[in-house]
């Protein structure tokens, strides 16, 4: 490095935002994410080993992935290489790996090669790094935002370790803003700002465990807020709240609120009351609540609540939050609203979610039950000379494409655990349950 490469780094890493000078340098640096990072975890030992193997980070934004791999940089004795998937192409990895090669041939040195926003790269370019991975020409640690297992390919994955980051807690967000606040090396501490602590509560909830998107209010806040009389810059509450764009709700993820809110949302669905679930989705939305949060507790209100009164719930609960992640906010809280108007407003049953239920409870009590032979698979070596599968009858040769015969173990004969409501949809499948088996009795 020359001397003016050396004093462009220099003035980059003084002149970065906060939310990137205040990263972590080591392991015990990082705040949340002791599930994977705990002095007795894998990945903690792998780190102060200098053992690490190809992994992949996957977890919502601003919650360490990118810092996780920062400090195995900077900790390692391999050579550290970082692309972005977004912008790289299959010419930036072969210059990777080729250089990779050149220092475990000359140097036996390692090379350790991070992706970030792996599931951006196309199955081809994922395709290539396979066999590098595979031989460990290079170690690869990805990053991600969307489930790996639907977005990376799955040799890859097979090769790999999957920690799963979480979003940071409260507590830690605030010790992260108070740092940043007042360290002088770092932080904002050259600028003499205080921070309130209903300002700290505030922009820690509403930061969703999102340690950047905290930080960045923070820096927007010290560097626009004139100084009070005393000569200090003040972070209120109403500063952290215009600098976050939101007005402050009582509303703790972990708290009271939160738990009294969600089932006020969830009971106002199953009570048919399409304006009370869409006022909770509201408050959620205003006070930052998970969209995937909301999104999947549509959905099993749509199946418990819901059922096979109206089978379409689960459909349009199911796409609602395919496309929350997609569209993402502000456009997500008008896909949630169609939801949520949908599910409230549909017939309402739990026979099937009983049923699950009471077959639960059964197979607690009486074990595993042996499988009517006639019903055991004919295909594998020496069923069929055990009689497995002899004398099973294809419905589709009936009428109605409907016949009687044990399908439940004979121990269970004539048990009910699904039993059809007088509502919705339900209505016709009871009737056609009723026909089917009438008529075959009749004939």
């Amino acid at each position: 490095m020359d001397l003016f490469e050396y004093m462009r780094s220099t003035n980059m890493e003084k002149e970065s935002p906060l939310a990137a000078r205040m990263r972590p340098r080591t392991l015990d640096e990082v705040v949340g994410q002791e599930h994977i990072i705990g002095k007795d975890k894998l990945l903690y030992r792998a780190i102060k080993a200098d053992k690490i193997s190809s992994v992949i980070f996957y977890g919502p934004p601003g919650t360490g992935k990118t810092t996780l791999a920062k400090v195995i940089a900077n900790t390692t004795s391999a050579e550290f290489t970082q692309i972005n998937a977004t912008i790289a192409g299959k010419k930036d990895m072969e210059e990777v790996v080729n250089k990779a090669k050149e220092l475990q041939g000359m140097y036996g040195k390692r090379t350790i090669l991070f992706i970030d926003e792996i599931h951006r790269f196309n199955k081809s370019q994922q395709d290539y790094l396979l066999p590098f991975v595979e031989d460990g020409t290079v170690i690869l640690i990805g990053a991600t935002t969307e489930n790996p297992y639907f977005e990376v390919n799955g040799a890859l994955i097979s090769r790999s370790i999957i920690f799963e980051l979480e979003p940071i807690p409260k507590t830690a967000i605030k010790e992260l803003l108070k740092k940043a606040v007042y360290d002088s090396e770092r932080g904002m501490g050259a600028y003499d700002a205080v921070i309130d602590e209903d300002a700290l509560d505030f922009l820690a909830d509403i930061s969703g465990g999102d340690a950047r998107h905290a930080l960045n209010a923070i820096e927007l806040g010290v560097m626009t807020t004139n100084r009070g009389e005393d000569g200090k810059i003040h972070i209120t509450l109403d500063v952290a709240q215009e600098c976050i764009q939101k007005r402050a709700v009582r509303y703790d993820k972990n708290g009271d609120n939160h738990y009294d809110t969600i089932s006020a949302f969830i009971k106002s669905m199953r009570g048919s009351d399409p304006d009370a679930a869409v006022y909770y989705l509201a408050r959620m939305l205003y006070a930052g609540e998970s969209v995937t949060f909301i999104a999947r507790r549509i959905m099993i209100c749509a199946s418990e609540d819901v059922g096979n009164a109206d089978p379409n719930a689960l459909v349009v609960a199911v796409n609602a939050s395919l496309a929350v992640e997609r569209v993402g906010m502000p456009e997500a809280q008008i896909i949630l609203a169609q939801a949520v108007t949908y599910v409230a407003t549909a017939p309402k049953s739990n026979a099937s979610c009983n049923a699950v239920f009471e077959a639960m409870q059964e197979v607690k009590e009486t074990g595993n039950l042996p499988i009517p032979s006639h019903l055991q698979d004919a295909h594998y070596k020496g069923a069929a000379k055990l009689g497995h599968g002899t004398g099973y009858k294809y419905a589709h040769d009936y009428p109605n494409h409907y016949v009687e015969q044990q399908y439940l173990p004979y121990e269970l004969n004539g048990k009910e655990f699904y039993s059809p409501s007088g509502n919705g949809y339900e209505v016709k499948i009871k009737e056609h349950m009723q026909r089917i088996k009438r008529e075959a009795k009749e004939n």
